[in-house]
């Protein structure tokens, strides 16, 4: 799909004489991403992608280290302060705002673009935006949700209220997140797959073949507002490529053939990319971590013991290798990385635990667990992307659950398809191995977010809650930790412990590693510019 480029540019920004601005950049994966709709996408690949295209009425810093984690106002001209006890944020819509077919950008757009948020199915519906007044009904009948009460525009002032049934302590931080990206207001209330949808951001998607690539071009009327929200793009081109194994990848990036490479990088290149090409390869913080969800509703993991089997049997050590050494991952025994606030140090699963860390499996205890539940002998299948990362990974999984006493059987499928195949509770998956990486820093984005009561959506493919768990003791303490203005933060993260330790001993999902990301380019690529949140900004990376 082209949009078409007017003859006046819009007022433009930016240094046209800077040596560096200019050429293509050049992307490569093993496959895309799935959908393009930036309202739909939870793929990490894509997620720093479209922050380029889209935005919304704030933004998280485009700044590396800690500071990236800061809010900032981006189409609103300001961060707001709360009202009426936290219960309503009023934003102003900046001026002569366009996307990228030309249209003006309006509060009408910004309304729609929330109420298409529970329309057409966003993944982070219930966990980020259901505490918006008329967010019930949107959630139960999103035919008919229309959020009057909940957002109110107007036109004169250009202002947008959001009224809340709660205060919600990390409300700036959602409106920040991707997902609230402001859209036309004639966006279909649909998941738009390979179409794209006109941004403001200084790219727009002019071509996309999920088979083959993408093409993405500068947006004719983007200008600067605000640099640190959205500073102006490098590249005048930017290009993906699909289609290219991790191995095969990893060469042509060393031979100079593509700029930058998403998929893990394969372990037997580690050393390699050490020796020959230290200057080009970084391994960067980032709190993510794989993990292993069971769908905690259907045979054998519908029993706790054999979920908490899964969590003893766990070799972790090996996941460890299998992802390419200590140098980057670490054993993970708690829902919630190290690095973020909310960690419990306690590792509720391994031999002689409770331990401060994790030691070694405890095939003795798992075996028990697996004969009191009654679950012996029954087929699982093991479902993993098709990445040489994730399918290793697998078939250690399947290892494990073997000696455990399962039949056991490994799919993997493409990066494009997965993750939408393990949300949907309709496709009956056992057991999943999946990594996730926070939206913004808390442990929210752990708890919450995976296994909170409003994220698990029946046969659909965006129910983020893969377990599909759901327990009301748990929600309601990690509700007071998500409303409670009241709570210092230490009382706050004392309340998100209670509900990872809980949600631990339930089991729905059995840590593996968390992990740093490993990131190589080409010899061309100056300014690599790598943010906490979002991983590499694409558009700074200079390739001129």
């Amino acid at each position: 799909m082209l949009f078409p480029i007017p003859a006046l540019c819009g007022t433009g920004s930016g240094n046209k004489a800077d040596p560096h601005r200019g050429g293509t950049l050049r992307l490569v994966a093993a496959s895309s991403g799935g959908t393009l709709d930036p309202q739909i996408n939870y793929s990490a690949q894509y997620i720093n992608l479209l922050d380029v295209v889209y935005d919304g009425l704030l933004s998280f810093r485009k700044s590396r280290g800690p500071d990236g984690n800061d809010v900032v106002a981006d189409l609103a001209e300001t961060v707001p302060a709360p009202e009426d006890g936290g219960l309503t944020w009023t934003f102003t819509l900046r001026p002569d705002l366009r996307f990228s077919d030309g249209r003006p950008v309006t509060v009408d757009d910004v309304a729609a673009s929330f109420r298409r948020i529970f329309k057409a199915g966003s993944p982070t519906a219930g966990a980020f935006y259901s505490g918006i007044r008329g967010a019930d009904l949107c959630m139960r009948d999103p035919s008919r949700c229309t959020l009057a009460e909940g957002v109110v525009t107007d036109r004169q002032r250009r202002t947008i209220s959001f009224h809340l049934r709660s205060p919600d302590t990390e409300f700036l931080q959602k409106i920040a997140f991707p997902h609230a990206c402001i859209l036309p207001a004639d966006t279909p209330d649909h998941d738009m797959g390979n179409t794209p949808i006109p941004g403001t951001g200084p790219y727009r998607i002019v071509s996309y073949d999920p088979d083959r690539g993408m093409r993405m071009e500068r947006n004719p009327w983007f200008h600067v507002w605000n640099l640190q929200a959205q500073p102006e793009g490098y590249p005048d081109i930017i290009t993906y490529t699909f289609g290219v194994p991790n191995e095969a990848a990893v060469t042509a990036i060393e031979n100079g053939q593509y700029d930058l490479f998403y998929d893990p990088v394969p372990l037997d290149r580690m050393a390699e990319l050490g020796a020959r090409f230290a200057d080009r390869t970084h391994i960067e913080p980032h709190p993510q971590a794989f993990y292993a969800f069971m769908n905690v509703n259907i045979p054998p993991f519908n029993s706790q013991a054999a979920r908490q089997a899964v969590n003893y049997a766990m070799d972790r050590r090996a996941m460890v290798i299998l992802y390419g050494g200590r140098a980057i991952a670490t054993p993970l025994c708690d829902m919630v990385p190290s690095s973020v606030k909310g960690h419990a140090p306690v590792c509720m699963y391994s031999r002689d635990a409770p331990a401060p860390e994790w030691k070694a499996p405890d095939m003795a205890r798992a075996r028990k667990l697996v004969q009191s539940s009654g679950t012996v002998g029954q087929d699982v299948t093991v479902v993993t992307s098709s990445g040489s990362v994730e399918t290793a990974m697998g078939n250690r999984l399947r290892d494990t659950l073997q000696q455990l006493g399962y039949h056991v059987s490994l799919r993997t499928l493409t990066p494009g398809v997965f993750f939408s195949y393990i949300q949907n509770s309709s496709n009956r998956m056992q057991i999943a191995i999946k990594s996730w990486a926070h939206d913004y820093p808390s442990p929210s984005n752990f708890l919450d977010a995976l296994f909170g009561c409003e994220n698990f959506h029946p046969g659909s493919d965006n129910s983020i809650n893969m377990s599909g768990f759901c327990n009301k003791e748990i929600q309601a303490i990690m509700d007071r930790a998500k409303t409670n203005t009241g709570l210092t933060e230490d009382q706050r993260l004392a309340l998100w412990q209670e509900a990872g330790r809980r949600i631990m001993e339930q089991s729905p999902a059995a840590p593996m590693i968390e992990m740093n990301s490993v990131k190589i380019h080409s010899a061309r690529v100056r300014n690599y510019f790598y943010t906490p949140l979002y991983e590499i900004l694409v558009s700074q990376i200079q390739v001129q």
